[in-house]
């Protein structure tokens, strides 16, 4: 029978619209503006008095409460909007002090029965939600000379291992120098160095009665090495960010040297700066022997309480970067411990140090590279000075029992929480290279608000509009299409919800052509429905002709679009890859609801029955 859809068809469009339905849902529900409460150290938890003392400095202040909640332990307070939640932030830092820290935050406010079926909102963009944008600069400089500095450690333990005498091996430039008494040890020296050290142009100098071998880094081999610290900074900084769970962050290199972070949601520079985690490089060392020359030996102070120092050799074991896994766990006696895997290097650099070192106690040192501001006095009028500071503090000294070679244990840690946080900071990975905050960029709630509400008013406008054309000029057709066209709009929500693909400016603009196009294909389908009636053709084999001969030109039209979409997802970024993903479910969307879900509402209208009119543009039809 002419224009009849089996019920099995009809079920499965039935199905679709109403998963389409559930999962676009949630956004009838957006997200609470919130301040979150958490330990300024991971030890710390929030109680219910601490909350009362946060809910008590807002009242004061004439702050209104939706509500507050305890999760994670975290504190979580919802306010009424945007300017209560900047208003609050301040009041309630100053409350508890600076052993808690303060945050924006944006809270789900979804019903229960919805996020236990996986359905959530659409993520906002930077230019939607509002947050931060860091540029990050890699040292360069120092990345070579950590790497030559991490060699030269090497090469003078191996030639110790060899009983070959040496004196030097400091670096000068990009450099390492190595001097020698006698032609016998230098060159039992260059053999070693030369099969082990390819990467090195290898000189033999005679300086007086010094005989010398310098070994120099090629220009090819220090972009290597710079190459490879800016891609492992941008994976550690990646990691960081997941670890610590910012929704939809964006991590991408730019240039040569620099790294682009932007952290949706978050509105405090200061807190985003913690959540994007310390720009640090951890080392393992063992603790120098009370003999030891001073010279040889460096002291640090604990992070946990910088009162308490430790002294440690000079000489670096491994850093951080040879650590592949970290986890917390517990001893055979119930206490914590971070159970450490490392790569092959690392774990024979690691073996060959503690296995004349059983019973000494080892290091775990975190070093940070900060950017500081200060007011200084220049040109007689006092500025913002930004000064370069490098941290160290040690976050675990343990006791070395046995030797220790690719997977190790560390104990000896005060809590739960510590091993936690130190198994994340390995886990998470360490920088290559230490990075400077270059440039700061905050992005307010209430601009992603006038974006969101432009963005919003130019859908509702060209969807009105094309309602209101197709009413106008294909009368009851024109219906079928303004439902099928709603029902599209409402199945392209509910994709972007199921993918979590982050909703941006550029993406709404995509909605907004989508709306445009989906109507395409039962224009198709109308103007070719009107030309089979004014052939003479009955009615019913209009219909079925208007969708089975515009079918082929629907497709072939809209794959091609789809094509350039795909493309421009592959190869844009940004602005550009939020327009092309919208565009492209857009596409998808469109076509399932001008062909099938337009022409199930058609059969279910027309079909099976006789027809002497059909409301088409005023068209008559044949009996």
């Amino acid at each position: 029978m002419l224009n009849k859809y089996p019920l099995w068809k009809n079920l499965i469009i039935l199905i679709a619209l109403v998963i389409g339905f559930v999962y676009a849902l949630p956004n009838l529900f957006p997200d609470d503006h919130a301040i979150q409460i958490t330990g300024a150290r991971s030890s710390t938890e929030i109680d219910q008095r601490i909350l009362d003392r946060a809910l008590d400095a807002m009242e004061a202040e004439g702050i209104a409460v939706k509500s507050s909640e305890l999760q994670d332990r975290n504190g979580l307070i919802r306010v009424q909007n945007g300017d209560d939640q900047l208003k609050a932030r301040p009041v309630v830092q100053e409350a508890l002090g600076s052993d808690y820290l303060v945050a924006l935050n944006m809270a789900p406010s979804t019903p229960d029965w919805l996020r236990s079926l996986g359905a959530g909102p659409m993520k906002l963009g930077l230019d939607l939600r509002g947050g931060v944008h860091f540029l990050l600069e890699v040292d360069m400089e120092t990345a070579v000379e950590q790497r030559l500095e991490a060699t030269s450690g090497q090469i003078k333990r191996e030639l110790r291992e060899e009983r070959i005498r040496y004196r030097g091996g400091d670096l000068e430039g990009r450099q390492i120098v190595l001097s020698f008494r006698d032609e016998q040890s230098r060159s039992e020296a260059f053999s070693l160095i030369r099969d082990q050290y390819n990467q090195f142009l290898m000189d033999e100098q005679t300086d007086g009665d010094e005989l010398k071998i310098v070994l120099s880094l090629s220009e090819q081999e220090v972009k290597s090495i710079q190459d490879y610290a800016l891609e492992q900074n941008l994976t550690t900084i990646r990691n960081r960010v997941n670890e610590l769970g910012v929704a939809e962050p964006l991590v991408q290199r730019q240039g040569a040297d620099r790294i682009i972070v932007e952290l949706p949601g978050v509105q405090d520079t200061a807190q985003a700066k913690r959540v994007l985690g310390a720009t640090a490089n951890l080392e393992f060392r063992l603790e120098a022997r009370q003999d030891a020359p001073s010279a040889e030996t460096e002291s640090f102070p604990f992070r946990d309480n910088p009162q308490r120092t430790a002294r440690l050799e000079r000489e670096v074991i491994v850093t951080g970067n040879n650590v592949s896994n970290a986890q917390q766990a517990f001893d055979e006696n119930g206490q914590p411990q971070v159970n450490i895997t490392m790569d092959s290097v690392g774990g024979d650099l690691m073996n060959r140090a503690t296995r004349n070192a059983i019973q000494r106690r080892m290091a775990v040192l975190f070093i940070e590279y900060k950017t500081e501001t200060q007011q200084q006095m220049v040109d007689g009028e006092m500025q913002s000075v930004e000064e370069r500071v490098v941290e160290k503090g040690i976050i675990s000294l343990a006791t070395i029992q046995s030797a220790l070679g690719s997977s190790f244990r560390i104990t000896g840690l005060d809590s739960i929480p510590e091993a936690s946080e130190l198994a994340l900071l390995l886990r998470a990975g360490s920088l290559a290279a230490p990075m400077y905050f270059v440039q700061e960029r905050t992005i307010g709630p209430s601009l992603g608000q006038k974006n969101i509400d432009a963005g919003m008013m130019s859908v509702a406008l060209g969807f009105a509009l094309v309602l209101v054309y197709m009413a106008i000029y294909y009368r009851g057709f024109g219906m079928i299409a303004n439902v099928a066209l709603t029902l599209n709009l409402m199945m392209l929500i509910a994709c972007m919800s199921i993918l979590s693909a982050t909703l941006t400016l550029p993406g709404i603009a995509g909605i907004v052509l989508t709306v445009g196009m989906a109507v395409d294909a039962n224009v198709l389908i109308f103007e070719r429905i009107r030309e089979e009636l004014k052939a003479g053709v009955p009615p019913q084999s209009a219909i079925n002709s208007g969708y089975s001969r515009a079918f082929v030109s629907i497709v072939d039209a809209n794959i091609t679009t789809l094509l350039v979409a795909v493309i421009l997802f592959a190869m844009g970024s940004g602005p550009v890859k939020g327009f092309a993903i919208t565009l492209c479910l857009g596409i998808l969307t469109s076509m399932f609801s001008g062909l099938m879900v337009s022409r199930s509402i058609v059969n279910l209208v027309y079909g099976g029955r006789k027809i002497e009119k059909l409301s088409i543009g005023g068209k008559l039809a044949n009996v």
